[in-house]
């Protein structure tokens, strides 16, 4: 099946036209994202700690699959113990495509993380990953329809320029 740019960027606007479709329950749909968001942060700090101690003397990929066995062992026990399961063969076949190109992508980013942890330095690795935002902010505006004001493009500006003084720092 081919998906076009303008088709993912048609579908991305069923969610804004009817947010019914959206899968929420019992969760506020924009209630408490900041908190969340920050705990994410607060979780991927801890990984690229907790990573660039775990991989001394492991092969990077081998640590890769250490960690997403733990993932899925813990996510699989969290999903059931919340009664959150359902059979994913009902979900759709575009959900099916999207899940997967996301899944590859984050093995790949993965991969690519605990490459460059073993490599160097946390403290320069890290912030060369979180490039990503810039790069979501631009991929939203192309592929999406997100259209940030001039005080939200400064802002990404001003990340990016974060990125190249932490990683390149002497």
């Amino acid at each position: 099946m081919h998906v076009s740019i303008s088709q993912i960027h048609e579908q991305s606007h069923i969610v804004e036209r009817h947010p019914a479709k959206c899968y929420d329950p019992g969760m506020k749909t924009n209630a408490n994202w900041f908190f969340w968001a920050a705990m994410s942060a607060v979780f991927a700090a801890l990984t690229a700690i907790f990573a660039k101690i775990g991989i001394r003397k492991v092969d990077s990929d081998l640590a890769t699959l250490i960690r997403t066995a733990v993932i899925i062992i813990v996510l699989s026990l969290f999903v059931w113990s919340t009664g959150k399961w359902s059979n994913p063969f009902e979900l759709s076949r575009k959900t099916w495509i999207f899940l997967t190109l996301s899944g590859l992508a984050t093995g790949a980013s993965w991969l690519c993380y605990f490459r460059a942890l073993q490599m160097g330095d946390a403290s320069k690795v890290a912030p060369v990953d979180k490039m990503s935002l810039v790069l979501v902010a631009l991929f939203a505006f192309l592929f999406l329809g997100e259209r940030p004001n001039l005080r939200e493009w400064a802002g990404i500006a001003m990340v990016a320029a974060g990125v190249v003084v932490l990683a390149f720092k002497r």
